[in-house]
C-alpha cells in the first residue's frame, strides 16, 4: 500500500506540473491569483486531495500551500489515475457509511454529478486503452494513469462485494472486463485493416496477400506491445500474454474463416505453412518468446480443420512425386527405344535417373517437413516409394530381356543410380519410414544383382571351358590357374563403363563368382588324392592359387579379401591327416561360413580317399553339432550357397 500510494503521488505531481505549465503558457498572472482564491471554494465539501508543498518550491516554481485541482482540471492533465482517486473519495464520501433515507436523497444531486463524472472518465480511459498501440513515447505516461485507474476500479469493486449494504448502481463497475474488451476491439480492427506495404506483392494470391499484412501487423503489434505497451503495466497483469492471446484468437478466426473456402493448391500450401513455420517463427523470436507463453496458445487452426488439409496437402505431393517419376523413366526409356547411349563423364556411363528423383524427394519430404511441421507426417510422401521403384526394376528388366545395342551401357549407367538410390536411403533415413527404407535396400539389392548377373554372363560363358581345366589330374601339375587368370584379363575390358565404385563392386562380384566356381569344380571329383603325398601336393596348389586369385582381382580393383580365406582353409583340410584335426578345421570353415552343408563337406572329404566313410560322417556330425550351437544369429557373408554339388 506504502508503494501505491507513493506512485500515485508521482503522478499528482506530474499531473499537477503539467497544469502548471499550460497555465502560465495560456492565462495572466491575475486569473491565476484568482484562480488560487477560487479554488478552495469551488472544493467547497470535498475532503482535500492535493499534495502539499510543504514549503518547498512547486513544479511551477513558486511557493503555494495546499492547492485543490477539480476534476475537470484534473482530467485536462490527463491523471486518469488522480482523477479515479477523487471520485473514489467523492463514493466513499456518499456511500462509505450508512445514511438515514433524507440525506441520501439530500445527497442526490452529489450522486449523479458523480455517476456523470464516472461515465467522463469511464469513457477518456476506454479512449486511451484504444489508442494504446498509436501512443507516442510522451503519451505512454497517460496509458500507465489509465491502467491505474482500471485497477482502482477493480480494487473498489471488490471492497463492496466485502460490505453489507447495497453498493452504488455502478458497482460493480467492472471496467477490468472493459479493459479486455476494449483491447479486443483495438486488435481486431488493427487485423481486419493492415497496413499494405508500399512495395507490389507479385505473385501473390489475394488469400496470401492478406495472410500476409495480418502476419505482419501482428508481429509489429507484439514488439510494441513488449517493447513499450508493457511499461505501463504492472507485472501481474501480465499484458504481453493477453495481448498474445487475443491476436491469436483473432489471427485464428480469421484463418478458420479462410480455411472454409475451396483453395487451390497453393494456397492451402501457403495456409499450411503460416500454421507449422512462419507463425511459430514469429513466436519464437527471443523478445516474444522471453515473455510468451507460447505453447499455451496453440496452433492457428483446430485439429478437425487441420488435420484433414494436411492430409489433402500430403496426398498432393504423393502424386507429384509419382507423376514425376512416370515422366523421368518414361524419358529414359525413350532414348533406350531410340538406340541413345548414356551421356558420358570422366569415360563412364551415367544417368540422370536417380539424381532428378532423389533431388524432387529430398526436396519434397524437406519443404513438407516445414509445411506440416512434423518429419514423421512428411514421411508418408514416400510410402509408396518401393512401388515407384519397381518400375524403375520394370525398365531394367525391359533394357536386359530385349538386349539392345546400347543395352550394357544403360545397365552399366543403371549401376550409378542403384549406388545414388542406396546412398539417400542410408544417409538420409530422415526422409524415409523404417519399413520404406528397409524395402527400397532389398529391392535394390535385387536390382543390383541381376545387373551385375545380365553384365557377367558373357564372361562366364568365354571362362567356362577354363573352368572345366580345374580340379582335374592335370590340375596339380600344370599352370591352369594362369590360363583362366588371362582369360579373365581379357574380358575386363568389355566390364568398363560404370562409375568407379560401381565397377569395383561389380569386379568384386566377378571375384566371388571365379572363386566359387572354382571350389565347384574341385569338390565335383573329377580328381582323387590317394595318398598324403598327393594331398600335401593338392594343399600347396590350392593354396598358391588363393594367393594368386587374390592378387589378381587386388589389382583389378576388388576388396573381397575374405575369399582368399575360404581356399586357404579347404586348403588345410586336404593337408590335414589326423581326423581331430580335421574336425577343427572344418568346423572353422563352418563356423565363418554357416551356409557351408553337410553335401559340401563331403564332396571335400571324398577327396582325401585315405579317409573311411565312418571318419567323413564323424566330421559332418561335428560341423552340424558346431552349427546347432551358432543358431542363427551370426551375421555372416553367404558363399557356399552359390557352389552347387550333387
Amino acid at each position: 500500500m506504502k508503494l501505491e500510494s507513493e506512485q500515485l503521488s508521482e503522478q499528482f505531481s506530474r499531473c499537477w506540473t503539467s497544469l502548471c505549465r499550460r497555465i502560465m503558457r495560456t492565462e495572466t498572472d491575475g486569473f491565476w491569483q484568482n484562480f488560487r482564491r477560487r479554488a478552495p471554494r469551488e472544493q467547497a465539501g470535498v475532503k482535500n486531495t492535493s499534495t502539499a508543498t510543504d514549503g518547498h518550491l512547486s513544479p511551477c516554481g513558486e511557493r503555494t500551500q495546499k492547492v485543490s485541482l477539480t476534476f475537470e482540471q484534473i482530467l485536462e492533465t490527463k491523471c486518469l489515475s488522480e482523477a479515479s482517486r477523487l471520485l473514489l473519495e467523492r463514493e466513499e464520501r456518499l456511500f462509505g457509511e450508512e445514511k438515514e433515507s433524507e440525506a441520501l436523497t439530500h445527497h442526490e444531486e452529489e450522486v449523479n454529478k458523480l455517476a456523470a463524472d464516472r461515465r467522463v472518465l469511464q469513457d477518456l480511459v476506454l479512449q486511451t486503452l484504444a489508442r494504446a498501440l498509436n501512443l507516442g513515447e510522451d503519451s505512454l505516461e497517460v496509458l500507465t494513469s489509465a491502467v491505474q485507474a482500471v485497477r482502482q476500479e477493480e480494487d473498489q469493486d471488490r471492497l463492496w462485494t466485502q460490505r453489507k449494504r447495497t453498493p452504488p448502481a455502478w458497482r460493480p463497475s467492472g471496467w477490468m472486463e472493459l479493459h479486455d474488451s476494449t483491447l479486443l476491439s483495438l486488435v481486431e480492427e488493427r487485423m481486419d485493416n493492415p497496413p499494405t506495404p508500399p512495395a507490389v506483392q507479385v505473385k501473390q494470391s489475394a488469400i496470401q496477400a492478406d495472410v500476409n499484412n495480418m502476419g505482419r501487423q501482428l508481429k509489429e503489434d507484439l514488439l510494441c506491445v513488449v517493447h513499450a505497451v508493457s511499461s505501463c503495466y504492472p507485472t501481474e497483469m501480465d499484458i504481453c500474454n493477453l495481448y498474445a492471446k487475443l491476436y491469436h484468437q483473432t489471427f485464428s478466426a480469421r484463418f478458420i474463416k479462410i480455411a472454409d473456402f475451396e483453395l487451390m493448391d497453393k494456397d492451402l500450401t501457403f495456409l499450411l505453412r503460416w500454421v507449422n513455420e512462419y507463425y511459430p517463427q514469429i513466436l519464437q523470436k527471443p523478445q516474444l518468446a522471453s515473455v510468451i507463453d507460447v505453447e499455451a496458445l496453440g496452433k492457428l487452426l483446430p485439429k478437425e480443420l487441420l488435420e484433414p488439409m494436411e492430409k489433402e496437402y500430403l496426398s498432393l505431393q504423393q502424386v507429384m512425386l509419382a507423376t514425376y517419376i512416370d515422366r523421368v523413366l518414361e524419358e529414359a526409356k525413350q532414348k533406350w527405344i531410340k538406340g541413345e547411349e548414356p551421356t558420358r563423364e570422366d569415360g563412364c556411363f551415367v544417368s540422370p535417373v536417380a539424381y532428378d528423383l532423389i533431388q524432387l524427394i529430398n526436396g519434397l519430404v524437406t519443404s513438407a517437413t516445414k509445411v506440416v511441421g512434423d518429419e514423421q507426417k512428411a514421411q508418408k510422401i514416400t510410402c509408396h516409394l518401393k512401388d515407384l521403384m519397381q518400375r524403375f526394376k520394370k525398365f531394367q528388366n525391359d533394357v536386359m530381356k530385349q538386349n539392345k545395342a546400347n543395352s550394357r551401357s544403360i545397365i552399366k549407367a543403371n549401376l550409378g543410380c542403384i549406388e545414388q538410390f542406396r546412398d539417400v536411403l542410408v544417409k538420409k533415413r530422415h526422409l524415409f519410414t523404417e519399413d520404406v527404407q528397409k524395402n527400397c535396400l532389398h529391392l535394390l539389392t535385387d536390382i543390383e544383382q541381376s545387373a551385375h548377373a545380365y553384365l557377367l554372363k558373357p564372361v562366364h560363358v568365354v571362362l567356362k571351358p577354363e573352368y572345366y581345366k580345374l580340379g582335374r589330374s592335370n590340375w596339380l601339375k600344370d599352370l591352369q590357374l594362369d590360363e583362366l587368370l588371362l582369360s579373365i584379363k581379357k574380358e575386363l575390358q568389355g566390364l568398363q563403363g560404370s562409375i568407379e565404385s560401381c565397377h569395383q563392386k561389380l569386379i568384386g562380384q566377378l571375384h566371388q563368382e571365379v572363386t566359387a566356381e572354382y571350389v565347384s569344380s574341385l569338390l565335383k571329383g573329377r580328381i582323387k588324392l590317394k595318398d598324403t603325398e598327393q594331398q600335401q601336393k593338392a594343399y600347396h596348389t590350392v593354396k598358391e592359387n588363393a594367393e594368386s586369385l587374390h592378387d589378381f582381382f587386388v589389382e583389378m580393383g576388388s576388396e573381397e579379401d575374405w575369399l582368399k580365406e575360404i581356399l586357404t582353409k579347404i586348403a588345410e583340410v586336404l593337408k590335414l591327416q589326423d581326423l581331430p584335426a580335421i574336425q577343427m578345421q572344418v568346423a572353422s570353415l563352418g563356423t565363418a561360413y554357416p551356409d557351408l552343408s553337410e553335401k559340401h563337406v563331403s564332396a571335400l572329404l571324398k577327396l582325401k580317399t585315405n579317409l573311411s566313410r565312418a571318419n567323413r560322417k564323424t566330421v559332418k556330425v561335428c560341423l552340424s553339432d558346431t552349427l546347432k550351437e551358432m543358431g542363427s544369429s551370426r551375421q555372416t557373408r553367404p558363399f557356399f550357397s552359390r557352389v552347387q554339388v550333387k
